[in-house]
């Protein structure tokens, strides 16, 4: 909000107030309509009707405005506004809110912004009668609603706003609005073009400033100077309304600034031919100024404000400059146009010989043109090359060659086309003729070595450039060599070896590379490079060998190389050396191409299982189970029958009897043989003399001497006991014992097996 400045003027009464009524605005607001139409348009051309004016009942909103300060772009014009002209007067010290509530707003502006309920509308409208085929003015735009501060976030949602309006007199065509951001659709109002502040920025660059006090209009901010600008149709009679309002209430005032003889008619010379905008005038080029406009009575040319000997409606021009045109209409009506130009000079080149290998020696080979860069373009990155086939089209830009990268020549000595272009499309034109090299090369000896390098896999390290005093003798001085991985790649130099002097080979044991000779872009002969790798391969690959107890070992480092040296103490120079501890042994051997290399053999222990503990859970009818717990330092598998052995040291689902186990060595150190029983008892027995079934005993308890068995009744009275190899009958003290269930304790060693069976008669 702007403040007071009550104390500031009291304080000039002293001396130390500085603002003047000389630096600010001054506002008629008595001109009439036809005056302030006057005042817009700069010469006699102006064919102007039906002028009207519409704005505040009161006090005037509208007048014609005087500048006496520097700070302010327009020395003069005419202002619109949505309150009092005159208040549009600096300094900046009142907040602006003077329309009155029954001033209405404007149907068309509405439409043209894009918004609703405006209020406070001053508008100006005439025909006009442009005598060329464009038209434009300058216009500022101040609004109260450029705000500082706010008391609520719904002050920035306001907009007033500002339209240009033209649309031919005659037929029902729309309005075009005129007043936009420039180079876009978009109306030219508060929240479109706006500076960074308390409200959201919108199109800032086309945004003056927020203006303090010392200003020389009283309004918060203003854009910069905009154009509104269209074409048109000479002799065609036009409606222009320029109309600016408030929009939601009538409280913060804004105006347009119009500049005085702003409104033009414009001749169009095109665009102005910049080094900035890439498209300057390239020298030796001829462009054609066209300055025609209907019912023109003569043309002055200009350039550099120098009047040249020309007089027609059209200039050719051949350098640059600043041009400008005067077109008369009679009457002193006038029209003029301007353009600037600004000259480039072509690349200087000259003619080229681009010499390619050539592999059979008929003049016909393959062509990397892009080599020819360099040569062409004087090392200068920012030109452009293309290549055509004969001048015409180099000249004309048509057909260039397409596979520059891979060109066939059709004939020996062919002569091709280089356009070189600056980044402003300006160009040279370099004759290159395609010769090829008929050197008599020499074929180096391969490079060979030792497989060295990580792994034993036949890649290694290279050094390519070792055979360059080779490959290059007897041949010209100053020549290079590019290694590459094909011969290809090497003829038309794509894709080199970026560290020759050390080259990981890609292709193990044995590969071929290619060595091109060059000058520039120029070869002089391709030649093959053979790369030996003598690698020892999976021969020398860590070997694990098992060692049996007691038992000797022959390690065997093979028979192919020309020296061994094992690690024993003292060290060993055999091919075979015989051991009989397990541990780490390595032999270094060297090949017949000197080639050093080592291989391990890792000796690990193994021996038959000296014992066993075999772990049985018995008497469960189908269902005993035996866990056989090896002695012994070696790696065992287990088997009952010796055919099928497992890993796995435990049998399941094993009825009652005699059992052998077989603990075997996997390394072939042995097997231990055991023997064990798995116990049951039978469920019932039928004591009658019929030899089946007579007596109840427990089968293979007798093995076992230490056992013993008792029987009881059903009351816990024990009726007999016997040790592992006994059995009952079924009588006490030789007398038959019923037929019914009895129970029974096993004891074996430490171990209790309880349980019950039938007596049955």
């Amino acid at each position: 909000m702007k403040k007071s400045l009550l104390p500031l003027c009291l304080l000039g009464l002293f001396g130390l107030c500085k603002v003047t009524a000389q630096q600010h605005l001054q506002v008629n607001d008595s001109y009439s309509a036809e005056q302030l139409v006057n005042a817009l348009i700069d010469n006699s051309c102006a064919q102007v009707s039906n002028i009207n004016i519409q704005g505040s009942h009161g006090n005037k909103s509208y007048g014609h405005f005087t500048n006496g300060s520097n700070t302010f772009p327009f020395t003069n014009g005419i202002v619109l506004s949505t309150g009092f002209a005159t208040s549009a007067t600096g300094p900046n010290n009142s907040l602006l809110s003077e329309g009155s509530t029954d001033w209405l707003g404007d149907n068309d502006l509405e439409i043209a912004l894009g918004v609703s309920n405006t209020i406070n509308a001053t508008v100006l409208e005439f025909d006009f009668i442009p005598y060329t085929d464009k038209i434009s003015f300058d216009y500022i735009f101040s609004s109260e609603q450029y705000l500082t501060s706010i008391t609520s976030q719904n002050q920035c949602n306001y907009t007033d706003g500002f339209a240009f309006l033209i649309k031919e007199a005659s037929g029902n065509t729309p309005y075009t609005n005129l007043a936009v951001v420039p180079d876009t659709n978009i109306p030219v109002k508060v929240n479109t073009v706006r500076g960074l502040g308390v409200c959201p920025s919108a199109n800032e660059q086309y945004f003056d400033s927020f203006n303090d006090f010392e200003h020389p209009t009283n309004f918060n901010g203003q854009t910069v100077i905009l154009q509104a600008k269209t074409d048109v149709m000479p002799g065609t009679t036009y409606h222009i309304k320029l109309v600016v309002a408030d929009q939601g209430n009538n409280l913060y005032d804004s105006a347009i600034f119009l500049g005085g003889g702003s409104f033009k008619n414009v001749t169009d010379l095109g665009a102005d031919r910049l080094f900035e905008t890439n498209n300057p005038l390239c020298s030796g080029e001829t462009i054609q100024l066209n300055a025609f406009t209907p019912n023109a009575t003569g043309y002055k040319w200009y350039k550099d404000d120098v009047l040249q000997p020309v007089t027609s409606s059209t200039y050719n021009i051949t350098s640059g400059g600043n041009y400008s045109v005067i077109v008369e209409f009679g009457l002193g009506c006038t029209s003029t146009g301007k353009i600037r130009i600004e000259e480039s000079n072509p690349p200087v080149v000259s003619a080229y010989t681009l010499i390619q290998c050539d592999d059979n020696n008929d003049g016909i080979t393959t062509y990397n043109l892009d080599l020819a860069y360099n040569m062409v373009t004087n090392n200068d990155t920012s030109l452009f090359v293309y290549y055509y086939l004969n001048m015409n089209d180099a000249q004309t830009s048509s057909n260039h060659i397409t596979n520059t990268a891979s060109f066939h020549n059709s004939t020996p000595n062919q002569i091709i086309y280089a356009q070189v272009m600056t980044p402003y499309s300006c160009f040279s034109i370099s004759p290159i003729t395609l010769v090829t090299s008929n050197n008599t090369l020499i074929t180096p000896s391969p490079i060979d070595s030792c497989d060295d390098y990580g792994t034993d896999d036949g890649i290694t390290i290279f050094d390519l450039t070792q055979r360059e005093s080779q490959i290059l003798q007897n041949l010209p001085s100053g020549l290079s060599l590019q290694y590459f991985i094909s011969a290809n790649d090497a003829l038309l130099a794509i894709n080199p070896i970026a560290d020759p002097q050390n080259f990981i080979n890609t292709t193990p044991g044995h590969q071929t590379i290619y060595a091109r000779i060059y000058s520039s872009g120029d070869c002089y002969g391709i030649v093959p490079i053979e790369l030996l790798v003598y690698s020892f391969g999976s021969d020398l690959n860590d070997e694990e060998i098992t060692l049996c107890e007691n038992k000797t070992l022959i390690l065997d480092a093979g028979n192919s190389y020309t020296s061994y040296e094992w690690s024993t103490n003292p060290p060993q120079y055999s091919q075979r050396i015989s051991i009989n501890e397990p541990g780490n042994y390595s032999v270094t051997v060297t090949n017949n191409h000197g080639c050093a290399g080592t291989k391990n053999f890792i000796i690990t222990p193994s021996g038959k299982a000296t014992g066993a503990n075999v772990i049985i859970d018995d008497f469960k009818g189908e269902n005993n189970i035996v866990t056989i717990e090896p002695v012994g330092n070696g790696n065992y598998e287990f088997s009952l029958d010796d055919k099928n052995y497992q890993d796995i040291n435990t049998f399941n689902h094993l009825p009652s009897g005699k059992y052998k186990a077989y603990i075997r060595d996997k390394n072939g150190c042995g097997t231990l043989e055991l023997d064990f029983f798995i116990l049951d008892y039978p469920r019932f027995f039928t004591p009658n003399n019929d030899t089946i079934n007579d007596v109840w005993t427990i089968r293979y308890l007798n093995f076992i001497s230490e056992a013993e068995v008792y029987i009881f009744d059903r009351y816990g009275k024990v009726i007999t006991g016997f040790k592992g190899s006994g059995s009952w009958d079924g009588t006490l003290n030789g007398k038959p014992l019923p037929a019914t269930d009895y129970w029974f304790v096993i004891t074996i060693n430490s171990r209790s097996i309880k349980g019950h069976f039938s007596l049955m008669r």
